[in-house]
């Protein structure tokens, strides 16, 4: 068996070239029944490019495509834990690795899976990539449409203006998060958003943010908040839902971009946030990962570190027999659209946790605002400062003219805001260079006068 740093040739997941050449992305893992499970995903629905499906790996990394395996666009997973069954795709995994598909759910490009509200023992949430939410009972497999996501949250794109592109999903403290992250040039015009941070308490759903949304995830002890990801012009986003105490309800932070290839929904594909030591997350966005403590005190974020930059898409990642898996999605041919890619093909990376460090330096971009109404006295999101080496602030307004802006340091990360510096845009812009070793958890902006500004800080 060849290794080559990481990644084993003949385990590969590929794509077969008839009816079409589409993609076999891996979209999801999970450490189950003595194995490691994974499934693929075509780049449309069940039928559209064939090959891959349902496989396990055993200790001696040999894998094995499952017999009751389906082809289809597949990237949820879930432990039922009580029923005892892993939850992967439409199939249900039992403790001895015996199989179940929902066939009402083959069809469904199935993004996500989420503990039920009222009915937790017996029912899950299963959502499709075009907005279907389904409820599906554990044991006999039945399947209940509740809703089109996409007509209720508004998002019905025409001709050319981008796609329904649903993520994924979280349920806890009575509500559930979803996230949709459509995103092409008329979101970035800002003609039209299509792109949905939202949650439903049971009744009635709302919308949190209109933006590229990416991920949504918690826990039930050490911390038990709610973290859901995304990206705009400005930066990427980071929202936390806290359940109690002084800082109740959501809170967002802004975080830096480290690349523009994801800036498009069908680029992004599945950033993550995992468990990959006990207790210990981390968190994908924006081509950038990093550390994430789950626990929260006094309702605040803090230990938010960046580890390193990278360019692949990782379908997901997660511990398994000591390793740190990542599933990847190499290069498809995509209908052929990609001419110098004959078959689809993706294989998993192995390593430890510590290799992460070993990929591209801490770098990247953004800010709290590009081209934002800013209402004077209003401060800015936090946006995160720790762990970069260098870094500057570019400050403009529109129209130019002169405005005087605050810039506070967060040494801490618990909310104790201390003055830096003033800033004046005389000519409607400033550039200004922190000096070497001066860091703070988080960095935010207050205009002294209405205007419409942008900052954004470039970290090298």
């Amino acid at each position: 068996m060849i290794n080559i740093n990481g990644t084993i040739p003949s385990n590969a997941v590929l794509g077969q070239h008839l009816p079409e050449r589409s993609e076999v992305g891996i979209g999801a893992l999970m450490p189950w029944a003595d194995k490691l499970w994974y499934i693929t995903y075509v780049a449309h629905k069940a039928g559209s490019g064939a090959g891959g499906g349902l496989y396990s790996m055993d200790g001696d990394m040999q894998a094995t495509l499952h017999p009751a395996s389906v082809v289809g666009t597949y990237a949820n997973r879930m432990i039922h834990k009580e029923s005892n069954q892993a939850i992967i795709g439409p199939h249900l995994i039992d403790v001895d690795g015996n199989v179940r598909t929902a066939t009402d759910l083959i069809n469904i490009r199935i993004t996500a899976t989420a503990r039920h509200l009222t009915d937790p023992a017996n029912k899950v949430y299963m959502l499709g990539m075009e907005g279907e939410f389904y409820e599906m009972d554990v044991n006999t497999l039945a399947c209940t449409f509740l809703e089109d996501l996409s007509q209720t949250l508004s998002i019905t794109p025409g001709r050319g203006e981008g796609q329904r592109h649903f993520k994924g999903m979280y349920s806890a403290h009575g509500r559930v998060v979803v996230v949709n992250n459509s995103y092409d040039e008329c979101d970035h015009l800002g003609t039209k958003v299509f792109g949905r941070i939202a949650e439903w308490d049971g009744t009635a759903w709302t919308i949190l943010e209109r933006c590229q949304g990416l991920e949504v995830m918690g826990r039930d002890s050490i911390g038990t908040a709610i973290f859901a990801t995304g990206v705009d012009r400005a930066s990427a986003i980071l929202k936390v839902f806290n359940p109690k105490g002084p800082r109740q309800g959501w809170q967002t932070y802004r975080l830096p971009k480290a690349t523009h290839t994801q800036d498009h929904t069908v680029t992004t594909e599945w950033p993550r946030i995992r468990e990959i030591e006990s207790e210990r997350w981390m968190m994908n966005v924006a081509g950038m990962f990093y550390e994430l403590p789950a626990m929260q005190y006094g309702g605040h974020v803090w230990g938010v570190r960046p580890v390193s930059t990278h360019l692949r898409i990782i379908g997901d990642f997660c511990s398994w027999r000591g390793l740190l898996v990542l599933a990847g999605d190499q290069t498809p041919p995509i209908w052929d659209s990609n001419c110098y890619v004959g078959q689809p093909q993706s294989n998993l990376w192995f390593g430890k946790t510590d290799d992460l460090w070993s990929f591209g330096k801490p770098a990247g971009w953004g800010g709290p605002w590009r081209d934002t109404a800013v209402t004077a006295g209003e401060s800015s999101d936090p946006y995160l400062m720790t762990g970069f080496e260098h870094k500057c602030l570019h400050l403009s307004v529109a129209g130019g003219g002169a405005h005087s802006f605050t810039v506070e340091l967060d040494i801490t990360g618990e909310g104790d805001w201390q003055p830096y510096t003033t800033l004046s845009t005389a000519t409607g812009y400033v550039c200004h260079v922190f000096p070497d070793g001066c860091s703070a958890h988080w960095v935010r902006l207050t205009s002294a006068s209405d205007c419409t500004a942008t900052a954004q800080l470039v970290y090298t």
